[in-house]
């Protein structure tokens, strides 16, 4: 029997050790194995990676990833009241889990894993967007990570894949799809999960692109993003006046009429209005 046979069922687990979800933490524990297995299986061929998953909790998804044959997995869990639990599932497959009591935000896990690394995590609710960002600008491209199986609210998931001209493009759009190809590949109901939380979740699997869709420097981009859509109502002319004194001209010099508003510039428009800022400050 495979290790996942000889452990006992999640909910046991969790009554053995304690494990009520806190929402402090942004815990929402998905006990179905069969759901966990499936988050796994969407991730691809795990057997030559390593992976990351962040958030384990009492180990539901770490059983499926090892189950499917993971290489290794780490996974990164700040919650201490879970590390006994996670130990069980380290021993029934020796060898294959290394378990940190750590924050995710504060570690390296190029120091516990060796390439090709998946990232596959039902991600807190309250850290997800935040480490989706910092894994999307890395120091150097291509990343240390080839893909990203990531489960966030069905909201959050949305704004991943967002097209121009919708309610749901913005920032995390751009940034997404720029360097890699993103999509929503499963949906979950708040009753998958104990506690159900109040909405419906959604896993986004990405795959990094070796290169960017389009040519710019990624601190430009970023910057440009974070001003266009931090004031989104604003039109661009006033929203990204603080990049350059004669932004309308930058604006117009790339086709981009300076009325326009940011949720309706394309990925590529974004790019080259970022090559142009670099352009007019480099002049």
């Amino acid at each position: 029997m495979s290790g996942i046979d000889d452990l006992p069922p999640l909910r046991q687990v969790i009554a053995t050790h304690g494990l009520s979800a806190r929402k402090a933490l942004g815990q929402n524990f998905l006990l179905d194995l069969n759901l966990t297995a499936k988050i796994a299986r969407q991730a691809g061929d795990l057997r030559q990676s390593d992976v990351l998953e962040i958030g384990p909790g009492p180990g539901g998804l770490t059983r499926g990833l090892l189950a499917e044959g993971a290489r290794r997995v780490l996974a990164v869990e700040k919650d201490a009241r879970c590390l006994p639990a996670l130990a069980e599932i380290a021993t029934a497959y020796p060898g294959r889990l290394e378990v940190l009591n750590a924050d995710a935000l504060e570690i390296d896990p190029l120091t516990h894993l060796a390439p090709p690394v998946r990232i596959v995590a039902n991600l807190p609710y309250n850290v997800g967007t935040e480490l989706l960002t910092r894994w999307l600008d890395p120091p150097d491209w291509p990343p240390f990570w080839t893909s990203l199986t990531l489960m966030f609210q069905k909201e959050v998931a949305q704004r991943i894949v967002a097209q121009p001209g919708s309610k749901a493009y913005g920032r995390l759009a751009v940034l997404a799809q720029w360097r890699s190809d993103a999509r929503i590949v499963m949906e979950l109901p708040p009753e998958a999960f104990t506690p159900p939380p109040k909405i419906r979740s959604a896993v986004v699997h990405l795959t990094a692109r070796e290169t960017p869709r389009c040519p710019a420097r990624a601190a430009t981009l970023f910057a440009l993003t974070a001003r266009a859509f931090g004031q989104r109502r604003k039109m661009l002319r006033a929203s990204l006046k603080p990049m350059h004194p004669a932004i309308e001209d930058v604006l117009t010099g790339v086709g981009i009429a300076p009325t326009r508003r940011a949720e309706e510039l394309s990925l590529e428009e974004f790019c080259a209005l970022a090559r142009a800022l670099d352009t007019a400050r480099d002049g």
